[in-house]
């Protein structure tokens, strides 16, 4: 077999692939002129949807940037992806689109860790970011009342809260927390009308613990509703107001 016969033919097949692809390529860019992109398929994720899949058509819609009946090599995805990111309830977006004119959209939505109810409502998230509260959505968290500013929210009542959550017995018991006017903290449980009367917020992992000896070792005798308030604000010192 002569080899340069058999080389030459090898080049000359090369070239036809690499001609072909360039062809279709070129083919392809001109047939996306005349495509229009004919569907938005939205998928939101977060454990709590704070933003669903019309209120996204409608942000769309509203800035002027839905993409159906757009064509696609009009398509602005990266405008898309920077104007949702701007909205505080969502924390990415990432859309793309095929060459046959679908486009996808993927929205990660915040996660809230509390809410504040005070004269300025608002969610905090998991980041320590500042959230407004959807009107037709509500996360099961915990909720914080009474003097409490940002600042506040976003530090050491961020980090209490998560001391709370990742104790199995006092993250199924309080449902609520109020700050005092002179900023003392105050626990409201889930279960009982007993006030637990914490104090600042220093040292509280002692005081709680405190305070789950007593309803481990008392109250479970005596019961859940005899007393008012119980008060640990004090060092080495639990006092219970009755009713």
């Amino acid at each position: 077999m002569n080899w340069k016969v058999v080389k030459y033919i090898f080049m000359s097949l090369s070239v036809l692939v690499v001609l072909a692809y360039l062809v279709f390529v070129f083919v392809s860019f001109e047939t996306d002129k005349d495509i229009f992109c004919k569907n938005l398929t939205v998928n939101i994720k977060g454990p709590v949807q704070l933003v669903n899949e019309g209120e996204i058509h409608q942000m769309l819609n509203n800035e002027g940037i839905h993409p159906i009946g757009t064509m696609v090599n009009q398509l602005q995805t990266d405008r898309i992806e920077h104007f949702l990111k701007q909205n505080p309830l969502i924390k990415r977006a990432v859309c793309y689109h095929t060459p046959t004119g679908y486009t996808y959209l993927e929205v990660a939505l915040r996660e809230p860790k509390m809410i504040v109810a005070t004269n300025d409502n608002y969610y905090v998230d998991k980041e320590r970011n500042i959230m407004p509260i959807p009107l037709f959505s509500m996360a099961y968290v915990p909720i914080v009342t009474g003097r409490v500013t940002k600042t506040m929210a976003t530090s050491e009542l961020f980090d209490f809260i998560s001391y709370i959550e990742k104790d199995a017995f006092w993250n199924a018991q309080i449902s609520q927390i109020h700050i005092a006017d002179d900023l003392k903290v105050e626990l409201i449980p889930r279960i009982g009308n007993t006030i637990i009367l914490l104090g600042k917020l220093e040292n509280y992992d002692k005081k709680l613990n405190d305070v789950q000896r007593l309803y481990t070792q008392c109250f479970n005798v005596i019961g859940w509703n005899r007393y008012k308030s119980i008060d640990v604000q004090y060092e080495n010192q639990i006092v219970g107001v009755k009713f």
